[in-house]
């Protein structure tokens, strides 16, 4: 969690000085630098979001504009997924796959308007997707023609936060005016969130209920303290990049760079969902249609420990017999279940549900089992009462 990919000089969020003020340890992370976590610990702050609400700066994620009268065929060949499935207002879980099928990035498209989309981008990937994005609206399939499309990297200009846990809802409630019990799952809006016009996207990267809420950057400060304050009646703390992958893992959400990269493809991360062949072509489909068709080498599998240790990106998984089949990906501890969970890629014939297998942790074999994923699934949110302030 500490890579700085070419060592460039580390970029900054607009919320920097408030996190050293809250006593946030920083740490390099994809070209920025970033809370790890704060005073109160990992610990702590992965137990608000599960039980109550925490906050977290993800300002450093890519934001891309999309837009003009060609930004939706554009995006049907950029993307595997059917971009003209969504209605004004949804969003789609997608990928930016190469010619040969490998994953670029993982990406969420907002629909916001007829003709105006927003990509949200991971914050190590953002120089290289969007000259990727760039490259691909000159030299595009299905018609597409770079005098129809434009395309903007909204950055310094926006920031995005992110409120998660089962208090979200209510926490956002109390600094808006705008009724946002009616946001749906993968959903967007906007509205005034402390009184700065905002996108505000029922979305997150936690396994709980949230929000994504992406401003002007000038108002950061005040926006974070205004929800701060509105959360303080649950418990509400701010959150760093240590929380974010324990609450990530037990959600089984990959994280570029570990479950997904150039040498994965989509069907061995689990993702198949999100290719649609049958909008017709896209950058990447005859690769993908060639893996459909023989059929996937490796799976991402979930692994539980059954005794002591803890499995970490790198570590081997092994066979019973001491054949080395794959290695994790993702591994910890998990806080909410009490039990050291890993993800990893295996053969496909490995990858059977309740296999017995270890895991090689300092020159030491331990017991693992292969289990379904998620981890942790949330249990349905329960109704409560809430009302717009005034």
């Amino acid at each position: 969690m500490t890579e700085n990919p070419g060592d460039q000089p580390l970029r900054r969020t607009p919320l920097f000085e408030m996190h050293l003020s809250l006593g946030g340890r920083m740490v390099p992370f994809g070209g920025w630098e970033m809370p790890v976590q704060y005073p109160a610990g990992v610990l702590a702050e992965h137990h608000a979001v599960r039980n109550g609400v925490g906050i977290f700066d993800i300002g450093h994620m890519g934001q891309v504009a999309v837009s003009g009268v060609g930004a939706l065929e554009y995006l049907q060949w950029l993307t595997p997924g059917d971009v003209s499935r969504l209605e004004d207002g949804q969003a789609q879980y997608s990928l930016l796959c190469a010619d040969d099928g490998g994953v670029i990035d993982d990406i969420i498209i907002y629909r916001i308007g007829p003709d105006q989309f927003l990509v949200i981008v991971n914050a190590s990937n953002t120089d290289v997707d969007f000259a990727w994005m760039r490259a691909h609206l000159v030299d595009g399939g299905r018609g597409v023609s770079q005098y129809r499309v434009n395309l903007t990297l909204l950055r310094p200009d926006r920031t995005l936060l992110a409120l998660q846990g089962p208090r979200s809802l209510e926490t956002l409630q109390r600094c808006s005016d705008t009724d946002l019990s009616g946001l749906g799952y993968y959903r967007v809006m906007s509205a005034l969130v402390a009184g700065v016009d905002a996108l505000v996207a029922r979305t997150g990267y936690t396994g709980e209920r949230g929000y994504e809420i992406a401003f002007d950057e000038c108002h950061a400060g005040a926006v974070w303290n205004t929800l701060l304050e509105a959360g303080a009646e649950f418990g509400i703390v701010p959150c760093g990049l240590g929380a974010r992958d324990t609450l990530r893992l037990e959600a089984s959400m990959p994280l570029y760079g570990h479950e997904l990269d150039r040498s994965v493809n989509p069907y061995e991360a689990g993702l198949s969902r999100v290719i649609r062949f049958e909008k017709g072509p896209f950058v990447g489909a005859e690769a993908l249609q060639a893996v459909q068709s023989s059929g996937r080498v490796r799976a991402l599998i979930g692994l539980e420990l059954t005794v002591p240790g803890i499995a970490r990106m790198g570590h081997q998984i092994l066979l019973p017999s001491g054949e080395v089949i794959g290695e994790a990906t993702s591994g910890g501890p998990s806080p909410t279940l009490r039990k050291s969970i890993a993800m990893g890629f295996v053969p496909v014939a490995q990858a059977i549900e309740g296999a017995h297998v270890c895991v090689e942790v300092r020159g030491r074999r331990l017991d693992a089992r292969v289990v379904a994923m998620p981890f942790y699934k949330r249990a349905p949110a329960k109704r409560r009462a809430v009302s717009p302030p005034g």
